[in-house]
């Protein structure tokens, strides 16, 4: 397709420092003739895009920054001094930390396959932006208010969602931008913008069939190039744009100093190498003015102060945690009694002893579960054992983490952890067991390996599927073996036990939860006198009464429970002066 912008012009625009002088130039010289807009701007349901260069005021484009609503997020971008801009209001704006690049599309090259599993479409409806928004809320991105969008018809944006053709879920979003309807632009650009999506999918290729799809669409519309905007540091994703063809564009943007930017312009603190479940807490901490102090990174230990209030933390185990509700929590056994004293449901156990002891208790139960007494992260976990020598071998691999080894009645059903912070229910969701969907030509060792990056990449290192005998098991007891090709959309656990540290993945149920079991998670908090706790229950569904608790976790996963406010909740106990007025 023809490229209006001059040949001489590409190659600087190419190179590895070009300018945006020629840009501005040929936007004033084209202005005239050709109705290209001034000071312009498009709203896209989350803040205003500012397009800098077609400012001739430096304050002014300031202060239109400044103008910036509460809760939404504007973005100036294509900002030649930034250095001007930034004079005007120093305390209030600053340099945006992340890259610009750029895809002319002569240099594109379509895809080799179509994607499988999955289709793209355009929002209709309520539903289909509260999706949308909860996946901008999983990325810690601003939410969109559709009915604040430029229309379409006067330059506003497109959306575009991924939708899983089995589930029918949306589990991929992108926004694109036609600069020509936005204000004329003589370079006949476009960029790209929020590109989210559902790291639990099953799906693979869903970020990169959006990019190309946008690329495809605004080639068809006789555009250029595509921009886009990526964060610094954001290695996964530059690996996916070099691979697209992007080269970075040296060019500036500008935001304003707000929360949801805090991230970006306060600079990397001491928690910068926190794991995720202290990191959340710790900005949180820091959002309200609260010191942080880290002790141990790698423990996840720091301190947080606040007046003449000083309260160590690992994660979200803090010191209004006594030893006695820990160590009530660490020992299964101790738990399961003291539920079992307040009419709360658990399952039958017994301490694992005799090869004949452990079979006439399977005999008994028919399904046993064998668990390390005081063990954490899913490990010499083994579910639904059934055979008598299978249960020994669990038993011995149990033995690797504890001495001590507990069996249980085995209680089918979905997997639900329930957050209680202060004795309140701040979040519940469904736990998946690691699980992975065949495309007819990997192995399930291949799709297993790549599911697990998938996992550690979405969750910084902290979700991994193992490669182990449990894996296996539960690999081989569906009539599989880790060679064999797993048919084209089949679905197969490859996991009992759905722990996050073993590759499980977790569906926000918070809304949908039965009163019933709503009212036992808070009775068991109480009953172990434990002020923030993470409840693993067994249910047939969120949605009805009947239950059977079976750990309670005294260190909960704050961050996996997003988008529902934890650390907010969190840091509202340990520091009640701080919480914002409702």
């Amino acid at each position: 397709m023809s490229r209006p912008t001059p040949p001489d012009q590409q190659r600087m625009l190419r190179g590895n420092a070009p300018t945006f002088e020629s840009l501005r130039a040929s936007h004033a010289k084209q202005g005239t003739s050709t109705g290209a807009a001034t000071d312009a701007a498009v709203h896209c349901g989350w803040g205003r895009l500012l397009f800098g260069q077609t400012f001739s005021d430096y304050r002014l484009l300031a202060e239109t920054l400044l103008d910036e609503p509460p809760g939404e997020r504007d973005i100036v971008l294509y900002v030649e001094d930034p250095q001007v801009v930034l004079s005007f209001a120093p305390q209030q704006l600053f340099l945006d930390p992340s890259d610009t690049l750029r895809l002319w599309f002569s240099d594109y090259r379509p895809a080799h396959q179509s994607p499988q599993g999955f289709h793209l479409r355009h929002p209709h409806g309520d539903a289909d932006w509260e999706a949308i928004n909860r996946l901008y809320k999983l990325q810690n991105m601003a939410c969109v208010d559709p009915g604040k969008i430029t229309p379409r018809e006067a330059g506003g944006p497109v959306f575009w969602l991924a939708e899983d053709e089995e589930s029918g879920e949306v589990i991929g979003t992108v926004m694109g931008l036609n600069h020509h309807k936005a204000f004329n632009d003589p370079e006949q650009g476009s960029s790209l913008w929020c590109l989210a999506v559902d790291s639990s999918t099953q799906r693979f290729g869903v970020g990169e069939t959006l990019v190309r799809h946008l690329v495809e669409y605004f080639m068809s519309r006789s555009c250029s190039y595509l921009d886009l905007s990526v964060l610094h540091d954001n290695k996964q994703a530059k690996a996916l744009y070099r691979k697209l063809g992007f080269r970075k564009l040296r060019t500036f943007a500008l935001k304003r100093k707000n929360s949801i930017n805090q991230v970006l312009f306060i600079g990397p603190g001491s928690d910068q190498e926190l794991n995720p479940y202290a990191r959340i807490i710790t900005r949180e901490a820091r959002r309200r003015g609260i010191e942080v102090n880290v002790h141990d990174t790698a423990a996840g230990l720091f301190s947080l102060t606040h007046g003449g209030r000083r309260i160590r933390c690992r994660e979200s185990l803090s010191d209004l945690t006594s030893s006695i509700s820990m160590t009530l929590c660490q020992d299964k056994q101790l738990t399961h009694r003291t539920l079992q004293r307040e009419g709360l449901s658990t399952p039958r156990f017994q301490v694992a002893g005799t090869a004949d002891v452990n079979a006439a208790f399977l005999v008994e139960h028919n399904a046993v579960v064998v668990k390390p007494n005081n063990g954490e992260q899913g490990q010499g976990v083994a579910v639904d054992i059934r055979d008598a020598s299978a249960l020994e071998s669990a038993v011995a691999a149990a033995r690797q983490f504890d001495s001590e080894v507990l069996l249980e009645s085995y209680h089918p059903g979905q997997d639900l952890r329930v957050l209680v912070i202060n004795y309140e229910v701040v979040a519940a969701a469904i736990r998946r067991p690691a699980e992975v969907c065949g495309d007819g030509v990997k192995s399930l060792r291949q799709l297993i390996e790549k599911q697990s990056r998938r996992r550690q990449a979405s969750t910084y290192g902290e979700s991994r599927i193992p490669m182990d005998d449990e894996t296996r098991r539960t690999v081989e007891v569906q009539g599989y073996s880790l060679d064999d090709v797993l048919p084209y959309g089949k679905q197969l656990f490859v996991r009992r036990t759905a722990n996050l540290h073993t590759g499980g993945m977790l569906v926000d149920v918070t809304r949908k939860l039965d009163p019933t079991l709503r009212q036992a998670a808070i009775d068991a908090a109480k009953a172990l006198e434990i002020p923030v706790a993470g409840l693993d229950m067994m249910v047939p569904e969120p949605d009805q009464p009947d239950y059977v608790i079976i750990e309670v976790n005294e260190r909960p996963g704050l961050a996996n429970h997003e988008p529902q406010p934890t650390a907010e909740r969190f840091i509202d106990l340990l520091f009640p002066l701080t919480r914002s007025p409702s």
